[in-house]
């Protein structure tokens, strides 16, 4: 029997974190403290993945700096497959680099994914049979907009966006209605729809095709639609650590609910929960992550 997984098509990165001791001041050295990680909102999500007991191949362009070094060696570490990657030793590793004040909430962000570029329809060509052999396929919003329709034409396994960003979420209209799970946030549902509120956007983006949509409302949870059906499903309680990488856990967990079977209101309050499991770390991922503990943290959310 082949052994099942997922695939993910997109950004491997390395993530600098700078948080301030005290409010940000602009145009000054703030005290703080500085970590790095292994990140990229494709990896991060192929991360968050594993931990959930998810087999994952990735699709991605890997440069030829030391960074790139340490991302092969953790995602060997993770059980991440690289063997479909394309290396490109000439080329910039694709770097994150934000800054938060006490309260964990990012303020500034600068972020060079020019290596994205790499990330071809004719890579996706050459590996069209083991992404159409998974469960499920995540891409990411920093792929091109050539390789965004050669992936949603040419797959025919389910489909799964995170959209990254309102600039590079308006790439995604033209795709919609071959899409199976988009999540997006408020902001960049906007930017897909036009809608201002959670619920209209995320109609909106199921009258656009999508089969679902799982709206990121912030402390006001998740608005979840697929057909006629849209509820919002409310955050569990958390103590904000580091808000970045939670929508990446979020992702994860709707791609792990989609593979055991669970209605749209429990596949948002799972991944509510990992959510809040994330966000509640000062690391990007948080590596005590896995179904066990979500689980509980949903369950617990209903007490």
């Amino acid at each position: 029997m082949r052994e099942k997984y997922a695939a993910v098509v997109g950004a491997v990165n390395v993530d600098i974190w700078g948080r301030s001791y005290n409010a940000l001041t602009e145009r000054d050295s703030n005290p703080g403290e500085i970590l790095l990680s292994m990140g990229g909102v494709g990896r991060n999500i192929a991360h968050n993945m594993c931990l959930l007991d998810i087999r994952v191949q990735m699709l991605t362009a890997i440069g030829g700096d030391a960074w790139a070094q340490q991302i092969e060696s953790s995602c060997r570490e993770l059980g991440i497959g690289l063997e479909h990657a394309v290396r490109l030793p000439r080329q910039r590793t694709s770097t994150y680099m934000y800054i938060s004040g006490p309260d964990g909430d990012m303020a500034l962000a600068v972020c060079d994914t020019d290596i994205a570029q790499h990330i071809t329809p004719e890579l996706i060509e050459r590996n069209l049979d083991m992404l159409n052999a998974a469960e499920l396929v995540v891409f990411d919003g920093n792929l091109t907009p050539e390789t965004m329709d050669c992936l949603t034409s040419r797959c025919t396994a389910p489909l799964f966006v995170d959209p990254v960003s309102t600039a590079k979420a308006v790439k995604l209209v033209p795709f919609l209605h071959r899409i199976h799970t988009i999540k997006p946030n408020t902001m960049e549902a906007e930017a897909l729809t036009g809608e201002s509120s959670a619920e209209a956007s995320a109609q909106a983006l199921i009258y656009a095709g999508v089969k679902r949509a799982f709206v990121s409302d912030g402390p006001r949870g998740i608005v979840a639609a697929h057909g006629l059906d849209c509820f919002r499903v409310p955050c569990c309680t958390v103590r904000l650590v580091n808000a970045t990488g939670g929508g990446d856990a979020v992702m994860a967990a709707l791609c792990r609910s989609f593979i055991d079977g669970r209605d749209i209101v429990q596949s948002a309050r799972y991944a509510l929960a990992a959510g809040a499991m994330a966000v509640e770390c000062g690391q990007t991922i948080n590596p005590e992550l896995c179904d066990v503990l979500v689980r509980r943290r949903m369950d617990s959310a209903k007490e």
